[in-house]
């Protein structure tokens, strides 16, 4: 038994038997049907407040690392 789950934060996932649909279905989860809501079906993705720094890929390597 597979069954489609959607969830309006956490996406999409397939529950494989019973007891996990159950215990899924009780956390929120709903079964997708071609009738399934959009705003549930696709999650809105999440931005970041702030972009994450890359490091700075001109850092001076030591000689030490060449092996001379």
């Amino acid at each position: 038994m597979n069954v489609v789950l959607v969830h309006s934060v956490h996406g999409a996932k397939i529950a494989i038997n019973e007891v996990e649909l159950q215990q899924d279905l009780k956390n929120g989860w709903t079964r997708y049907t071609e009738d399934t809501p959009a705003e549930v079906a696709a999650p809105r993705r999440r931005r970041r407040a702030d972009p994450i720094e890359q490091p700075n890929s001109n850092a001076l390597v030591s000689d030490e690392s060449e092996g001379s």
